[in-house]
């Protein structure tokens, strides 16, 4: 929402701001769920059994038409790529130079394939806390919903059904926390969207209550928030109705183990992960079997070693083919996954994954809203112009230590007032928060960065 439609939403009534919910969701949707948007929908369901050799055959002529997009409208591309005739060729992709954020983020302006003005303009800063803003167009933002439907839809889940949804949008007011109210509802859609920011101890039982009441078909949203919940009403005795939730559907996290037994258990339902990124990458899905599948149809995976050599289990290096107004060829997208060599019988013949451990489920905890997931963290870059890279720490429970570095001709103060302001809205008023610029924040001994160190015994 703009400025002055946030200050309308801000002093409506619950009741209207609901209303302003579902009125702001029909319009989006209806933008985004248009002609284009159903034929690849069409595309992907009617693709759903293509054997492997014709899967790997759309994924050679889809590089390559998305190869010579990109050298002939990316500046960046045509010079990396100068020396390099035969680069438009999936089976010569390993000739071509490894990018990564850093890179990507220095060379935003001649990478774009597009002005910012007539793109989509996302803003991301991950689980590696480094700002980086990409510009899609209208057909890559239709391409990625229709691929995440049609995965969703092999669950029964279609727009309109009863969803309870977990995202890091600013939804409440303070006459909501005043009446133990976590959730704003659009009508139209039957969406009900939790706060991921109040996962507080106290406030847990008004969720599961409202979630009771409510009777959702689908969860959808931050797992680390729904496992919270999920573990109050387990370790309360308070039972969750058996045939109320037909599938969990988790987004920007790691699925662990446990997070998925005890999600499972205490909902009486099945979990069906998936993987993608902000930026673009190309999407894993999981399919009834619960196996995890690679989806060739939506970009190119890469395992590699720390030679840049082809290994099982390694980083992950994707060229992704729905980005081709930021074009992400041969990106280190910073997560690691194992490749499996199973064979699946669900009629998916994507090549299957035996697990993700890029995305690591580190939190920081506050006395005012309890656990705070990586999600909203690297949200807290919204609106901010400067900021390379951050990490938080915290060794006690009421206090932050940020590290930040900054472009010195971009950040300003206003932009420490914004950063501030929205790590205020996730931890509340009580506890302290010390920013410390730097030249370079270190990394792990495993060459990892961690957007959160956190060292609380909770």
């Amino acid at each position: 929402m703009s400025g002055l439609k946030e200050k309308i939403y801000n002093k409506a009534p619950h009741f209207i701001q609901n209303c302003i919910i579902s009125i702001y969701n029909i319009i989006s949707y209806q933008k985004r769920y248009n002609t284009n948007y159903k034929k690849f929908l069409k595309t992907y369901k009617n693709n759903a059994t293509l054997s492997l050799e014709q899967l790997k055959k759309l994924q050679q002529e889809k590089y390559q038409a998305f190869l010579e997009y990109s050298i002939a409208h990316s500046d960046f591309y045509q010079s990396l790529y100068k020396d390099i005739p035969t680069a438009t060729l999936l089976q010569n992709i390993r000739q071509l130079p490894i990018v990564n954020k850093e890179v990507m983020r220095n060379n935003t302006g001649t990478i774009y394939t597009i002005p910012k003005s007539e793109g989509k303009v996302s803003k991301t800063g991950g689980t590696t806390g480094k700002s980086l803003e990409v510009v899609f167009l209208k057909k890559d933002i239709e391409e990625r919903f229709a691929i995440l439907d049609n995965f969703r839809s092999q669950f029964g889940y279609k727009l309109g059904k009863k969803t309870a949804w977990f995202s890091g949008k600013k939804l409440l007011g303070n006459s909501d926390l005043k009446k133990n109210r976590f959730w704003k509802t659009d009508y139209y859609y039957n969406v009900r969207y939790y706060s991921t920011f109040h996962i507080n101890q106290k406030y847990l039982k008004h969720y599961i209550y409202n979630l009771i009441e409510y009777s959702p078909e689908y969860l959808v949203g931050f797992p680390s928030t729904m496992y919270e919940i999920a573990k109050f009403g387990m370790v309360n005795k308070i039972d969750f109705p058996a045939n109320t939730i037909t599938a969990i559907f988790p987004t920007a996290e790691t699925i662990t183990t446990e997070i998925r037994t005890v999600l499972e258990t205490y909902f009486k339902t099945n979990l069906y992960n998936q993987y993608a990124s902000s930026e673009g990458a190309p999407f894993i899905v999981e399919c009834k079997n619960k196996n995890l599948h690679l989806e060739l149809q939506s970009g190119v995976f890469e395992v590699l070693d720390p030679q840049n050599q082809p290994t099982q289990k390694g980083r992950l290096v994707v060229t992704a083919f729905h980005t081709y107004g930021t074009p992400l060829i041969r990106y280190d997208i910073g997560d690691e996954i194992e490749l499996s060599t199973k064979i699946c019988s669900c009629g998916n013949n994507n090549p299957t994954v035996t697990q993700i451990m890029g995305r690591t489920s580190d939190y920081i905890y506050s006395p005012d809203t309890g656990k705070i997931n990586l999600g909203n963290i690297s949200n807290c870059l919204k609106g901010v112009q400067g900021i390379i890279q951050f990490q938080v720490q915290q060794s006690k429970p009421d206090a932050l230590h940020i590290l930040i570095v900054k472009d010195k001709e971009v950040y300003t103060d206003k932009d420490e007032v914004i950063f501030t302001a929205n790590m205020r809205e996730r931890i509340g008023t009580t506890m302290n928060i010390h920013l410390k610029y730097v030249a370079k924040i270190p990394v792990e001994k495993s060459g990892k960065f961690r957007l959160v160190k956190n060292t609380l015994k909770l």
